[in-house]
């Protein structure tokens, strides 16, 4: 899969969010004649935020998310998202898998997992010295 389009309440807060935390910097955002803002990331994945109106109630079971390559990535993610004032839903610890789940703006579930037998979805969305990579690479973002 290298799409999904979601609703969003706002635009722009949810660009913030999913450029910030997940990668979405890696090539300029685009909007569509519809309204529609399409994000990408460094893998080639593209988002698709729709803007709404509607009250958003996602299911309780409905999350996305993103593969890291390491235990200690995942940890450093979650620091990195409760400093931001990111709301987690969800951690998990075990020899086998790591994950944590947080809230977007608009209340999707989005997810950080690491697992030996999986390799990571995306590059590291931060580089090692906690700075974003994507702003590293391509000199900031917008």
């Amino acid at each position: 899969m290298k799409h999904l389009a979601l609703p969003v309440r706002d635009q722009e807060r949810s660009r913030r969010f999913y450029e910030t935390h997940f990668g979405f910097g890696a090539q300029p955002a685009r909007r569509y004649d519809d309204d529609v803002l399409m994000l990408y990331n460094a893998d080639g994945f593209s988002l698709a935020l729709g803007p709404t109106d509607e009250p958003i109630h996602p299911p309780k079971f409905l999350h996305f998310g993103i593969g890291l390559a390491s235990p200690d990535e995942v940890r450093a993610f979650r620091d990195r998202l409760v400093a931001d004032g990111v709301t987690l839903v969800e951690e998990w610890e075990e020899p086998e898998y790591v994950s944590v789940k947080c809230l977007d703006p608009d209340g999707y579930v989005v997810e950080a997992a690491w697992e030996p037998h999986h390799q990571p979805s995306m590059p590291k969305p931060f580089a090692d010295d906690g700075s974003r990579a994507d702003q590293q690479q391509h000199g900031g973002g917008a």
